[in-house]
């Protein structure tokens, strides 16, 4: 088993989730009392947060880098940095670290791909909906992808990321109004829809919505845990 090195923190609620289903997926690959081998470098959300809202991407690029250095002096045989707007900087951080990092976007196209869907919407931080650096992945990889197209939902998403999902808390209303921006995807003719960050699924579940719903956290840990047990050092994107 390959020893993952995970960039958290960014929040530390949906870290938690990380660290629970790449436990949860080892031992269901390997049995008995196997469990992952990982370490985990949890940097601090209100310096990720402040970098972000300035728009000072170095300053976001040194702060994960550090932690994924860090990470490779103990021992990390691969990055997985463990949120959809941290990888504005992933690629960067993937030339200068010398490791493979397992990229949140391309598990997602493959997952898409492998519904056999194209239209495919996307909800996340206003990073990941209005900057290219994640649509132009899904391109890529064949995909069209849709975003709100009200400024006002796109900033309500945001603020709900912001100030209640990072925190943990889970309301009722919110996600009644994140339904229906949702919904409103759905009739503009998205056949799935991306939870782009990985705090929404902590409020939207497959059984909430009538199309293919794909869990980031998910597939970003079922990719992680594909290269883990694998016997190759490189990543599939099969």
């Amino acid at each position: 088993m390959k020893k993952l090195g995970l960039v958290g923190g960014i929040s530390w609620s949906s870290t938690l989730d990380y660290y629970r289903l790449l436990n949860e997926g080892i031992n269901q690959q390997l049995g008995g009392l196997n469990f992952a081998e990982c370490i985990i470098y949890s940097v601090n959300f209100n310096h990720f947060q402040q970098f972000n809202a300035d728009y000072d991407w170095d300053a976001t690029y040194e702060l994960l880098y550090n932690a994924a250095e860090n990470l490779k002096k103990s021992g990390a045989e691969a990055i997985v940095l463990c949120a959809n707007t941290a990888h504005i900087v992933a690629d960067r951080i993937e030339e200068q670290i010398g490791l493979p990092l397992i990229h949140i976007t391309t598990a997602t196209a493959n997952a898409v791909r492998q519904k056999g869907l194209k239209k495919i919407g996307l909800l996340g931080t206003s990073y990941t909906m209005e900057l290219d650096f994640y649509k132009d992945k899904l391109i890529e990889g064949g995909l069209e992808p849709l975003i709100p197209e009200k400024s006002e939902d796109r900033d309500y998403i945001e603020d709900i990321l912001r100030n209640e999902l990072s925190r943990g808390i889970i309301n009722p209303e919110t996600k009644k109004n994140y339904l229906k921006i949702i919904q409103e995807l759905i009739d503009r003719g998205a056949e799935g829809i991306i939870l782009g960050c990985t705090e929404i699924p902590l409020l939207i579940k497959q059984e909430d919505v009538s199309v293919p719903v794909f869990d980031t956290i998910q597939i970003h840990v079922d990719a992680a845990i594909a290269f883990s047990v694998s016997k190759h050092n490189t990543i599939s994107i099969s």
